[in-house]
C-alpha cells in the first residue's frame, strides 16, 4: 500500500501542520488520564514535527460528546499530561475553530504545540459537514494522520481535510499500516489462527467472515463466545450474549462445520453469580451453567486448549480478552493465553484497544509481541479487507 508519509515533506520549518491524533484515552474518576499508550504512541511524530520546526496544531476527540459540549470531556487535563510526558510547552485553547483559535495559531512559534478542544463537541466533525470541515482545514498549512484508532470514521478530521489540505501519515500511522498489511496477503505464515473476545459479535462479524477461508483456527472467548453458545444451543444463564445475533452466529459456525476443529469454543467457564474483585467463582463444565450463573470467563482447561493450538500456530491474530479483565477474578482465562503467547515464536498481531488495556493490566510486556495495534474498530475493519477513509486519503 502506497501511501504518502511524513517523512517525504521536504521543508516543515514554520508551516502550520493540522495532526490528528487518537487520544481517546481512558481517565481517572477525577479527569485526570488513567491510561497513555495511545499518547506515547504518537510522541514519535510530534517530537519529529517539533525537530523540523513545524507549528503542531493538535485535533483529537475524547469519548462521545454526542455533538455537544460536555465538561468532563475537555481536553485540558489531556494536554496537561502531554505536556507532563512530552517535557514541553503544550498551549490549549477551548474551542476547535473561530477567531479565538486563529489567534492562538497566529501566535505559535517554530516547534510549538496548540491542542483544539475535544472535536466532537461540534457534530459536524461526525458527518464531515462541509463548511465546517473547510474552516478545520483553513487553519493549517498541510494534514498529517497520526491516529490510526479512527481511521475507519469518514469524519472532517480524519479524512475530509484532506480534501482540501495535502496529507501525509504520521510514524504511528504508518508503522501500523506496514504491520497490518501483511496480514492482507494471501502468503500469511499458515497455520493462521485467530482468538476473539469482547462483547460484541457486530464488530467482529467482518473479520471472521473474511478469514473464513483464510484461517486455520477461530478461538473464541469472552462475552462474543456466550453468543456462540447461546446459538449452539447451550444455557448461557444470566450471562451478556446478544439474542439478535444467533442466525449469524449459527451460519458462521455451520460453515466451519467442515473441519470440526477449526471453530473452537470454550468447553469449561468461569462462572459467578456477580460481578465483584471478591466473588466466589466456579469452574465448570460448559454443559453445567444453569439459573442465575454468569459466565465471565474462559476456564483452565479450555485457556490450555487455546495455547495447544498456539504451539502449532505460525500467525496469531487476537481481537478482545478472553474474560472480565476489569475485575482479578475473571483475568485468569486472557492471563494464560497472553503469557503463552508472549514467549512463542510464532507472529503475534494483538488489534484493539480492550486487548491492549488487558495485557497492561496483567503487567505482561507488549514488546513481547510482533505489534501491538492501537487501533480496536481500525484494526479489525482494516483485516477484513474494508477500505478505510482515513487511509484511503493518504494515499498517493
Amino acid at each position: 500500500m502506497k501511501i504518502r508519509t511524513l517523512k517525504e515533506i521536504a521543508n516543515l520549518k514554520g508551516k502550520k501542520v493540522l495532526l490528528r491524533v487518537d487520544f481517546n484515552v481512558p481517565l481517572k474518576k477525577n479527569g485526570d488520564v488513567q491510561d497513555d499508550t495511545r499518547m506515547v504512541e504518537s510522541l514519535p511524530t510530534i517530537k519529529y514535527l517539533q525537530k523540523k520546526g513545524a507549528k503542531i496544531i493538535i485535533v483529537s476527540h475524547l469519548g462521545r460528546p454526542d455533538g455537544k459540549v460536555k465538561e468532563e470531556l475537555r481536553l485540558t487535563k489531556v494536554a496537561k499530561h502531554l505536556q507532563k510526558i512530552l517535557k514541553k510547552q503544550v498551549k490549549k485553547v477551548d474551542e476547535s475553530i473561530g477567531e479565538n483559535v486563529e489567534k492562538a495559531i497566529s501566535k505559535l512559534k517554530d516547534g510549538q504545540i496548540l491542542m483544539l478542544e475535544n472535536i466532537r463537541f461540534h457534530k459536524e466533525e461526525e458527518t464531515c459537514e462541509k463548511n465546517f470541515t473547510k474552516k478545520l482545514a483553513s487553519l493549517a498549512d498541510l494534514y498529517v494522520n497520526d491516529a490510526f484508532g479512527t481511521a475507519h470514521r469518514s469524519h472532517a478530521s480524519t479524512a475530509g481535510v484532506a480534501e482540501y489540505l495535502k496529507a501525509y501519515a504520521g510514524l504511528l500511522m504508518e508503522k501500523e499500516i506496514k504491520h497490518l498489511s501483511p496480514l492482507l496477503d494471501k502468503k500469511i505464515p499458515r497455520p493462521l489462527t485467530m482468538i476473539f473476545g469482547g462483547a460484541k459479535i457486530d464488530t467482529k462479524i467482518g473479520i471472521i467472515q473474511n478469514f473464513l477461508k483464510k484461517a486455520d483456527y477461530f478461538l473464541m472467548g469472552g462475552a462474543l463466545a456466550n453468543t456462540f453458545l447461546y446459538a449452539a444451543g447451550y444455557n448461557v444463564g444470566n450471562s451478556l450474549y446478544e439474542k439478535d445475533k444467533k442466525d449469524i452466529a449459527q451460519k458462521i459456525m455451520m460453515e466451519c462445520e467442515k473441519d470440526k476443529d477449526k471453530f473452537v469454543l470454550p468447553h469449561d467457564l468461569i462462572v459467578a453469580s456477580e460481578i465483584s474483585d471478591k466473588v466466589a467463582t466456579k469452574n465448570i463444565p460448559v454443559e453445567d451453567v444453569i439459573g442465575d450463573m454468569k459466565i465471565l470467563d474462559i476456564g483452565k482447561w479450555s485457556a490450555e486448549k487455546f495455547c495447544n493450538i498456539i504451539t502449532k500456530s505460525k500467525t496469531i491474530i487476537w481481537n478482545g480478552p478472553l474474560g472480565f479483565c476489569e475485575f482479578k477474578p475473571f483475568q485468569k482465562g486472557t492471563e494464560a493465553v497472553a503469557k503463552f503467547l508472549a514467549k512463542s515464536k510464532c507472529t503475534s498481531i494483538i488489534g484493539g484497544g480492550d486487548t491492549a488495556d488487558s495485557l497492561k493490566r496483567l503487567k505482561i510486556n507488549p514488546e513481547k509481541f510482533t505489534h501491538v495495534s492501537t487501533g480496536g474498530g481500525a484494526c479489525i475493519e482494516f483485516l477484513s479487507g474494508e477500505k478505510l477513509p482515513g487511509i484511503e486519503a493518504l494515499r498517493q
